[in-house]
């Protein structure tokens, strides 16, 4: 099976402007291709999961990626699904964002020699003069096509900015860049990004005559139509210090049972062979996928010794076990115990188990908190300096483990 029918088989195309072209470049090695990464965080995050696994197959099948930092588009913001619009970040946090985008890419994709190359639209976009872009570029553009892009419309109830009805224009013009100046034949993206991409092949083709090509990535939603990736703390991070291992393996070990298989397929690089065998499994066997799921992601992710530290963490954890060495860990400071303790409400925001008092409030009232084994349902206990100095193991719920130490 050929790369571009193994990417169909697993479920991770959605839409492509000319597939027979499309095949051919991919399945030759002859794609060229480029995925931007806006640096909205200073961390990737499981939303940018499917797009680096997909360039490290294809890299892997003999094509060239071209991975396309937006530390000029980050000046803007992506308005595609969202329903305001983006905090605007000074250039200092867009360049920092960006070095660490490319640190953790590193893991994914080869940079070596001949390998995938790495550009920052900042260096050709931040140059523009604002007459010739509305002269050179505007007149390929039409209004009314743009406001009939997915992306602007469910804006235009609640206000679309000026500033953000610019960036398909400014995404366009970067293939448009990417083509001429590196011979980037191909764009790939998540499917909320087609009308932009179709923005970039129209310039390219009125501009130089030339046929260029785009492709989109499924989506990855679970069985609710929800974007997996996000937890009642926020986003499920690449970066071990904003998400642990153990939590990292942990989020994947407890997907339903609706998204387990599809995750497999569509996620890790076991031959689709095996896959197709698993999605014959059913009651129990489903959790041996899930941890075969948490496994593979997090070996991906961090590596293979992290994965195993975590894999028999949840084990031992989940067994009733007492070891919990490698269970996510925060260190208090003695000033923020008050005459030698902490309020149980206090320690789980210290932890991050809980974004405010509030839901620690909630946690605690609806009966989710133990401590140490023991279950906590008043929100006025507290914790010792004594207890803390041994270390309290905290459960939060029924799959959240943690351990506070000072």
């Amino acid at each position: 099976m050929e790369i571009y029918e193994e990417l169909q088989a697993r479920g991770l195309i959605a839409q492509v402007t000319d597939e027979p072209e499309i095949k051919e470049l991919v399945n030759s090695g002859k794609a060229k291709f480029y995925i931007g990464f806006d640096p909205t965080a200073d961390s990737l995050h499981v939303g940018h999961f499917m797009a680096l696994c997909l360039m490290k197959r294809l890299q892997m099948a003999g094509n060239t990626p071209v991975v396309l930092l937006g530390g000029g588009t980050g000046y803007i913001g992506d308005p595609s699904g969202r329903t305001d619009m983006r905090q605007m970040l000074t250039p200092e946090t867009i360049e920092h964002n960006c070095n660490c985008f490319k640190k953790q890419m590193e893991r994914f994709i080869d940079f070596s020699e001949g390998g995938a190359i790495v550009v920052n639209n900042a260096d050709w976009l931040l140059k523009l003069n604002y007459v010739d872009v509305l002269r050179e570029v505007g007149p390929h553009f039409s209004v009314n096509n743009m406001l009939r892009a997915e992306c602007y419309k469910q804006r235009m109830e609640k206000g679309l900015s000026f500033l953000e009805f610019n960036y398909m224009i400014m995404q366009s013009y970067d293939f448009y860049h990417l083509f001429k100046e590196y011979g980037c034949n191909m764009q790939f993206g998540g499917d909320d990004q087609w009308s932009n991409m179709l923005g970039g092949t129209e310039l390219i083709r009125k501009k130089l005559g030339k046929d260029a090509f785009a492709m989109t990535i499924t989506l990855l939603l679970n069985s609710e139509g929800k974007k997996m990736g996000k937890t009642a703390n926020g986003a499920v991070w690449l970066d071990p210090n904003k998400t642990s291992p153990f939590d990292f393996y942990q989020y994947w070990r407890n997907v339903g049972d609706a998204d387990v298989l599809k995750c497999i397929r569509m996620l890790t690089f076991l031959p689709l062979e095996q896959v197709e065998e698993m999605e014959k499994w059913e009651g129990s066997q489903l959790n041996k996928a899930k941890e075969i799921l948490a496994y593979e992601l997090t070996s991906l992710v961090h590596g293979k010794e992290e994965a195993q530290k975590a894999e028999t963490a949840a084990k031992a954890l989940f067994a009733g076990g007492s070891d919990d060495s490698n269970m996510p860990t925060t260190k208090l400071e003695e000033s923020q115990l008050t005459d030698g303790e902490i309020n149980v409400m206090d320690l789980l925001v210290a932890c991050k188990l809980a974004a405010s008092k509030s839901e620690a409030r909630r946690v605690i009232t609806q009966g989710g908190l133990t401590i140490d084994e023991v279950k906590v349902t008043d929100i006025s206990e507290n914790v010792t300096k004594e207890a803390l100095e041994k270390g309290v193991k905290i459960k939060k719920g029924k799959k959240t483990f943690h351990k506070a130490i000072i």
